[in-house]
């Protein structure tokens, strides 16, 4: 595997930090690569072959670099100081009201405007990896302590994408960290509706129009049941309230081992597959919670596609804590204090289906 550096303007290297953010490339065995920007640390696009060897990019993005800084779909993004969503932007820490930034109908998404997702990451290339770091100041998006995270990527020959994140804090804050990548596997041809998803849960988190979680509950009998292989396509057309309210999928399934939502031993917890082009995509994670967002808000957003992406272009499985964990019986599970280190791993895999 091999690594290149480009840069967005004028194709060539430039200093960190300085100049227009730096592109990194990364290469397998297998004519598989794929592209990621110091911009949100975010996957800009993942390039591989179907099963007659036409290589497509199956991420969805945008078509010129300097769109991804007024990026309000998180495209292929690493989010955070908190990804998901907190009730009104509001909680308690150690006794403390907190008011986190409000962006979304009322209540705070994935770090607010100025998150993770918006900022210039500092990134080097040491062998098979590239590793992004970002110092978050106290005070960003309404977040207490500062705070240094690093997110690592590696690109295996087996066409597997590891993301390993790490963070400290001076102070005790919130850190719930996730990749937004948006999957299309036929690799633009049409939406994801012929994509067959299989997500290991047998619970997920009924919400309420603003998204914010209001119970557990069972999937069984439900269009959320996708313990078994079942196309995305009919489960949107369902007459659910669930996914009346999301204009689609926008929940967290809860995949962990544990009740609390601390993290867990790596496993796979979820695969989709497109019969067209043959490729498959496995997640395995540390986390307990996985974020099945079928593109719901995609329609009209201008990318790279010639014309603009309709609804359900791309899906997203994101990994990472329970949504509003900060305001539940286990929110001390997702309190990073000092002295401590918060470790987040996930892995994307692509292949093609046997």
């Amino acid at each position: 595997m091999t690594t290149t550096l480009t840069n967005t303007a004028l194709g060539q290297s430039a200093p960190a930090g300085t100049g227009e953010p730096r592109l990194f490339t990364l290469r397998n065995a297998h004519g598989m690569h794929l592209t990621i920007s110091e911009r949100g640390a975010a996957l800009v696009s993942w390039w591989a072959p179907d099963r007659y060897g036409r290589s497509a990019d199956v991420l969805l993005g945008y078509r010129e670099p300097q769109e991804y800084a007024d990026d309000t779909c998180y495209f292929g993004a690493i989010v955070g100081r908190w990804a998901n969503r907190i009730a009104r932007g509001q909680f308690a820490l150690d006794g403390k009201p907190v008011q986190a930034a409000v962006n979304d109908r009322g209540n705070h998404l994935h770090g607010g405007p100025q998150g993770f997702h918006a900022a210039r990451w500092h990134g080097e290339a040491s062998g098979q990896r590239v590793s992004l770091r970002l110092d978050s100041p106290s005070g960003q998006g309404g977040f207490p302590g500062n705070v240094e995270v690093q997110v690592d990527y590696t690109l295996g020959d087996d066409g597997s994408l590891c993301i390993e994140y790490q963070a400290v804090a001076d102070a005790a804050t919130p850190i719930n960290l996730t990749s937004h990548p948006y999957f299309n596997l036929n690799g633009g041809r049409g939406d994801v509706g012929d994509h067959m998803l299989q997500i290991d849960a047998d619970y997920f988190f009924e919400t309420d129009a603003g998204g914010i979680p209001t119970c557990v509950a069972a999937v069984e009998g439900t269009p959320f049941d996708f313990r078994s292989p079942a196309a995305i396509g009919p489960r949107l057309r369902w007459p659910d309230r669930q996914v009346g309210l999301a204009g689609g999928f926008d929940h967290c399934y809860c995949v962990g081992s544990a009740p609390d939502g601390r993290h867990g031993p790596l496993r796979e917890v979820a695969r989709a597959w497109d019969p067209r082009s043959g490729r498959r995509l496995q997640v395995s994670t540390t986390e307990a919670g996985l974020q099945f967002y079928s593109g719901n808000a995609l329609e009209g957003v201008r990318g790279r596609s010639p014309r603009p992406y309709a609804r359900h272009a791309g899906f997203c499985l994101e990994a990472g804590a329970y949504p509003d964990q900060v305001n539940g019986e286990h929110a001390g599970a997702v309190i990073l204090r000092p002295g401590e280190v918060y470790r987040q791993t996930t892995v994307y895999r692509l292949s093609l289906q046997g």
